[in-house]
């Protein structure tokens, strides 16, 4: 299968194609194997940027397509921490505007803004006990979402499932599972992994 399908075939995809052509973007494009100090501090042999994927055409419109699969239909919106959620939360964003379900979109500043309302949450305001899922590009220890969620408890919204497109299953499900917060992701480090090696042979 290419990694570079067209446009007009990833809009009306299947989920296993859309799955596939995401995966194998994602092994070619935003994993890379060497000596790594992540954002948690920890060591690693590889890195996956996944910006380099999602804020593509394509990639925006696959990873927007199979996360707005995944959300309940009581959702009211999607939110991530910024910098690597903003591409995802838009991308579902826009995604479920053409499929005739519009969600809002809310970015996370990792500091309140210094100037005007001084807030740290972008986006439409929604209800009190609006129910918010909160997006994410790779996984690790889970730290990060986790600042997603709590600033969006703290202004009323429900907040009890985080979705991801990479889990480096390093602690990260754990974590959330601790803290009462349902989890999953599009693909774990395995299966990019496989296809790394899949796409090198």
């Amino acid at each position: 299968m290419t990694t570079n399908p067209s446009l007009s075939t990833l809009l009306t995809a299947d989920t296993a194609t859309l799955r596939q052509c995401l995966l194998n973007q994602i092994a070619t494009e935003a994993y890379k194997e060497g000596d790594f100090i992540l954002s948690s501090g920890q060591k690693s042999t590889y890195y996956i940027n996944g910006k380099l994927v999602t804020l593509t055409a394509a990639g925006g419109v696959m990873t927007g397509r199979l996360i707005l699969q995944q959300l309940d239909p009581d959702i009211a919106a999607v939110a991530g921490l910024t910098l690597g959620a903003d591409p995802i939360v838009s991308a579902v964003s826009v995604v479920s505007a053409y499929e005739d379900r519009p969600l809002p979109a809310l970015i996370i500043r990792k500091k309140a803004k210094g100037h005007g309302t001084q807030a740290y949450i972008e986006g439409p305001s929604l209800p009190e006990g609006a129910k918010v899922v909160v997006l994410e590009d790779v996984v690790t220890t889970g730290k990060s979402a986790a600042q997603a969620v709590e600033r969006l408890q703290d202004i009323g919204y429900q907040v009890t499932e985080i979705i991801a497109v990479v889990d480096r299953q390093q602690g990260g499900s754990e974590f959330y599972a601790s803290q009462n917060l349902k989890f999953s992701s599009l693909f774990t480090i395995a299966d990019v992994q496989k296809a790394y090696q899949a796409l090198k042979s």
